[in-house]
């Protein structure tokens, strides 16, 4: 079957709009381990990150990143804003950073930032945070609304991979993942 073809089929019903069925597919969508990263962005002086969990590659040329955001998010309008931001993908041992970014009740602007270490980056001037698994400084590509989120694309200008487990998101939690060995270089 042809990509045009599927797109013509109707979508599957994904079990109903009630409570139960939508405590069912959140429970289900909790099954899927991903990478916790936290996305940073300057933008006029002002500093901004967040916790996401949903960054992927979408494509290899251009090298292009994909986060996903809760629609109307600040990050993304921030990020789009400014036209670049940062993806830092955590350590296994940055649980609480993760927290910490997640939480709507930290303070804003650089004040979030207090006590963590960190290096503005030179082409974005986000932070890159310390202890990072991974930096990816990214140009904005665009951000397509999908459903109930903005899909932040970015154009990936710069990586930087050091040696680590990575922080992963699954049922709910934190968890270690495996360790695996990384090198530095411009992209």
């Amino acid at each position: 079957m042809s990509v045009a073809a599927a797109r013509l089929r109707p979508a599957p019903r994904a079990g109903g709009t009630g409570p139960q069925s939508r405590k069912r597919r959140s429970r289900a969508l909790a099954q899927l381990a991903s990478p916790v990263s936290v996305l940073t962005v300057c933008h006029r002086g002002r500093l901004h990150g967040t916790t996401v969990s949903t960054v992927t590659a979408v494509s290899r040329e251009p090298l292009l990143l994909g986060a996903c955001l809760r629609a109307g998010s600040v990050f993304a309008e921030l990020a789009v804003a400014e036209g670049r931001f940062v993806v830092n993908v955590l350590d296994a041992g940055q649980g609480e950073l993760a927290r910490w970014f997640a939480d709507g009740s930290r303070p804003t602007g650089a004040e979030q930032f207090a006590g963590i270490a960190w290096e503005a980056d030179p082409y974005a001037s986000a932070p890159l945070i310390d202890g990072a698994l991974a930096h990816y400084t990214c140009r904005v590509f665009d951000t397509p609304r999908v459903g109930d989120h903005d899909v932040l694309l970015g154009q990936v200008t710069r990586t930087a991979v050091h040696d680590g487990a990575p922080l992963l998101s699954y049922a709910g939690g934190l968890f270690a993942g495996p360790h695996r060995k990384g090198n530095q270089h411009d992209v």
